[in-house]
């Protein structure tokens, strides 16, 4: 990349460029972003955020633009700012504010195109419960029920049928969450479903292609990470354990192939870093391990192109140096 940075955020336009946003240089941070060019290989600078901000989120709407909302600059205090960039001009343009400052909260496109928002912390002490919709066709914040359980640093995916999945977190200490809940867009409420089977907290969550949820990794104390793996079948509304990795890890990056293998890439436990890199085969449940990456690296981001290869870019390598590189998978 252009600049280094880490715990910024990453997504495909839809010419199949990458844009990265925000994320932390090393005096906190940053305004900038960069898009990267997968059929030339090159990045170059585009339009500056209007306000720096770092662990925020970032989802592409369904007109193509993409909207980037809360975060922090200091990771003491959040942002309710919320921005809008048009992949036409390479500019920011600011949108409505969000009703709570927050950071380490999820955003989610619903089947209608509005975004959720949910959870985060506004201090790094104690989680929020509340969560909010935005719709890009007013560029206007409405709240929407609060979940069951305060919580940041979770995750959060979509269902076959339209709900969201919310697992794990931090609620007002440095132990992680079991807990999991569903958000139903029709009627704007959460309902508890099973916990898994270990508490977990800056973990990976994606959908698989069957329509069941794996969820690897994390911590429980933000330190000592997990190995564990589990999967939730939204049809019987159960967890499954499955193969653990061959490395325990948190801030680690999960990327669903176009073969419905899941790609598991670096992370941190404890102080050390992982350039490793594992694949999970989803009709067998096991895991088996692939080609490191050239650099060890957490905080990172990762991209799946379109023609099938992952983009990891950034992070922070395990003598604490925020990475400006990047390396494909493929």
């Amino acid at each position: 990349m252009i600049s280094a940075r880490y715990a910024q955020t990453a997504s495909i336009l839809t010419n199949g460029n990458v844009l990265v946003a925000g994320g932390s240089s090393v005096m906190g941070g940053t305004l900038s972003s960069a898009v990267y060019n997968p059929s030339i290989g090159l990045w170059t600078t585009s339009g500056n955020l209007n306000t720096a901000r770092m662990f925020h989120t970032q989802v592409i709407l369904t007109n193509g633009n993409v909207l980037v909302a809360g975060g922090t600059t200091d990771s003491n205090s959040g942002l309710s700012s919320a921005e809008v960039y048009n992949p036409s001009t390479g500019r920011w343009t600011t949108t409505g504010d969000m009703s709570n400052a927050r950071f380490y909260h999820t955003a989610s496109i619903l089947t209608n195109g509005n975004v959720l928002v949910a959870g985060g912390t506004t201090d790094s002490n104690s989680g929020l419960s509340s969560a909010e919709v935005y719709n890009p066709s007013t560029g206007r914040w409405t709240t929407t029920g609060d979940m069951i359980s305060a919580r940041y640093a979770h995750t959060a995916s979509i269902l076959p049928n339209g709900d969201v999945l919310v697992t794990g977190g931090i609620t007002d200490s440095n132990s992680g969450l079991s807990s999991a809940e569903v958000y139903n867009p029709s009627t704007g409420r959460w309902t508890t479903i099973g916990d898994m089977s270990n508490a977990r907290t800056f973990h990976t969550q994606v959908t698989l292609t069957n329509g069941n949820v794996l969820v690897t990794g994390g911590t429980t104390d933000s330190n000592s990470g997990l190995s564990s793996a589990e999967v939730y079948n939204p049809s019987t509304g159960l967890w499954t354990t499955i193969g653990t990795m061959s490395s325990a890890r948190f801030y680690h990056t999960a990327s669903i192939l176009t073969n419905g293998n899941v790609l598991v890439a670096g992370g941190v436990n404890g102080s050390t870093a992982f350039s490793s890199a594992e694949m999970y085969n989803a009709s067998t449940g096991r895991w088996t391990t692939t080609g490191d990456m050239s650099s060890a690296r957490y905080a990172h981001t990762a991209s799946i192109l379109k023609n099938g290869n992952v983009l990891v870019s950034g992070g922070v390598s395990g003598n604490i140096i925020i990475l400006s590189s990047a390396e494909i998978y493929g």
